[in-house]
């Protein structure tokens, strides 16, 4: 019974969390697709469109991402970076994980464009809902979006798990009563149910393959929210995904789109508000309110993605440190990124003022989820024939079918390049310059460290000879590359003359699984040399695990000699690698420039790291970039 019960709570979160984006897309979506392909409201084409919409959200969602998608995880976990992390995992070559990788990456950053547009676009349309009830409001219509954003991302720092609770049963609401609302008017119109038919569909694109090309543009705006069922698929799991997409949401959203369809071919003008006019109009206020609630929560799912992304890209080394603040005891998933919320917020504001409507906005939605999906492709292909070993016919097949649907996406949404679609590519340019050169420049710095620091043998037997003082105590020096003495312990040696009797060097790694267990983090891995007091071991985390290295050593306390201490009261030092620019071919001086500004503005590896400031030590070195 008590199983039962949390099950039904998960089935209720998932709904509340997972759903959002692609659950308030009737708001905009037809609208959008009338707007820019030029297609008549006759009966026939309506119907040909919301075929086109139906069969996008089956083939997309429900086969692709709920059917096949999903069995692409990492240990549970999806989403690009678990993609990126499978297809590193295959035996291709270096340069073709190097080039998968890359692709990974221009997925990732189109993410941050759709983190950006997802919001502005929700709420826009939400609140363009009360021109309905007051006629005049359409020049309030940006400043209260405004107000409204606003106040989302002050709520920020508050985390989710306040209002959580309060998500599925609102986004069950929602559901249910667009259902009602489709049901509504396909009674008075029946003939719309030809559009469940494939032949409707593929007939109405050979009928008007130029509309129809250009309005496949506006149609992915249906499938939005795609990626988040599955990036989002470790915290509910396969099964209480799938259960809900198949038993409520997708039926409500078919219902919906196919009474929108009735509506406006009885009533064309309904057009401008189709999803809203479903309704009589003493519901306006109360759907209205329901509406702005349904963005809001949108809103709130594909900004903590972009938090949950950000956090996965600094401890997989693409992205400098940065502070990352839990909002939840009882969910690792829930974090904060106050410099990525207020870069966020900036964005968004810019955008709604700047197009100043959903219709408007819609031309830029479309280019960052049509790239997504098409790199999705790509790495889900490689991984089937790689890592599951998939006959090349159904390798075949499956991409012939999936990178036609998402190479036709993709090429429509090219149309609107200057009409908004500009938008994505350019915040997805920006992000993949951030992305790329924080690796390439951390990578160089990494390598220009490592020549510093030599082998620990080395240290140790300097070490030997030297007769350098030994003062008691133990000290934790945070290393780089095992097997190597941490440029802090030669400047101990250089600078201060005095080395603590016992020296543990902890080199910390991030996995390409997403969690490693607290009991598993420290291993023990045998290059250290206990006679003369130096011991090393490894800490392993998770790329969605928060490094915390006194709490992984107090763990570890009795399993080993090396690390049989109290780690909150030792003495931490840290190597402050401070970047300097010489004439070189390695990096573009712009780069450098940027990668230098991320380098100062970056977490100091103590706050990273979790170490007690009163008892850490931070040496600086000069690395040449």
């Amino acid at each position: 019974m008590r199983k039962n019960k949390q099950a039904g709570w998960l089935l209720i979160g998932a709904i509340g969390v997972v759903f959002g984006d692609i659950g308030t897309s009737p708001l905009y979506a037809l609208q959008a697709i009338f707007g820019v392909s030029g297609l008549r409201l006759t009966a026939a084409d309506i119907t040909g469109v919301i075929s086109l919409i139906i069969w996008a959200v089956i083939i997309v969602v429900t086969v692709k991402y709920i059917g096949l998608m999903m069995r692409a995880n990492n240990k549970g976990e999806g989403g690009i970076m678990a993609l990126i992390a499978l297809v590193r995992r295959t035996n291709i070559s270096h340069e073709k994980k190097i080039l998968f990788t890359i692709l990974g990456l221009i997925g990732v950053s189109l993410f941050y464009g759709d983190s950006v547009i997802t919001p502005a676009i929700s709420v826009l349309s939400a609140v363009e809902g009360t021109r309905l009830i007051i006629p005049g409001f359409a020049p309030y219509v940006v400043p209260l979006t405004i107000i409204i954003l606003t106040g989302l991302f002050l709520l920020q720092a508050r985390g989710t798990g306040s209002i959580g609770k309060l998500f599925g049963p609102v986004m069950i609401i929602w559901f249910v009563v667009s259902a009602i609302g489709g049901l509504l008017q396909l009674i008075h119109y029946p003939p719309i149910l030809s559009a469940l038919l494939p032949t409707t569909a593929v007939g109405f694109f050979f009928e008007h393959p130029i509309q129809a090309f250009v309005a496949m543009g506006a149609v992915i705006l249906a499938i939005t929210g795609a990626e988040a069922l599955y990036a989002d698929m470790g915290h509910f799991g396969k099964p209480t995904i799938r259960r809900a997409w198949l038993l409520l949401v997708f039926p409500a959203l078919l219902l919906n789109y196919l009474g929108q369809g009735a509506l406006v071919i009885q009533q064309p003008d309904a057009i401008s508000s189709a999803y809203f006019l479903l309704f009589p109009d003493w519901a306006h206020i109360p759907i209205v309110i329901l509406a702005t609630a349904a963005t809001l929560i949108a809103s709130q799912a594909v900004i903590t993605g972009a938090y949950s992304l950000t956090r996965q890209a600094v401890q997989l080394g693409f992205a400098p440190r940065l502070t990352i603040q839990h909002t939840s005891r009882e969910e690792i998933g829930q974090v904060y990124v106050p410099a990525l919320n207020w870069l966020l917020a900036l964005l968004v504001i810019m955008v709604v003022v700047t197009f100043g409507s959903s219709a408007n906005l819609a031309g830029a939605y479309g280019m960052a989820v049509s790239g997504t999906l098409a790199i999705d492709t790509i790495l889900l292909l490689v991984i089937m024939r790689r890592a599951w070993h998939t006959p090349y016919s159904i390798v075949l097949l499956t991409g012939l079918i999936f990178v036609c649907i998402d190479v036709l996406f993709l090429s429509s949404s090219l149309l609107k390049l200057f009409h908004g679609a500009w938008l994505p590519i350019t915040i997805g340019l920006g992000s993949f310059a951030i992305l790329t050169t924080w690796y390439r420049g951390h990578s160089i710095i990494s390598r220009e460290r490592q020549r510093g620091e030599g082998s620990l043998q080395s240290f140790v037997t300097k070490l030997h000879h030297s007769h350098v003082q030994r003062i008691p105590g133990y000290a934790v020096y945070l290393g780089q590359h095992a097997g190597n003495a941490p440029l802090a312990l030669h400047e101990t040696l250089d600078q201060l003359h005095e080395v603590h009797e016992k020296v543990v060097v902890v080199t910390v790694e991030t996995t390409d699984t997403p969690h490693v267990p607290e009991q598993s983090r420290v291993v023990f891995d045998g290059l250290g040399h206990p006679d003369d007091g130096i011991s090393h071991v490894t800490l392993q985390f998770g790329y969605k695990d928060t490094p915390n290295v006194p709490r992984a050593l107090e763990i570890a306390r009795d399993k080993s000699f090396e690390v049989d201490f109290d780690p909150y009261k030792a003495t931490y030092f840290t190597s402050l690698a401070q970047p300097i620019i010489v004439r070189n071919h390695r990096l573009a001086e712009w780069r450098k420039l940027l990668y230098i500004f991320m380098d100062r503005n970056a977490n100091n590896p103590s706050d990273y790291f979790k170490l007690p400031l009163d008892r850490t030590v931070e040496m600086r070195s000069y690395l040449e970039l």
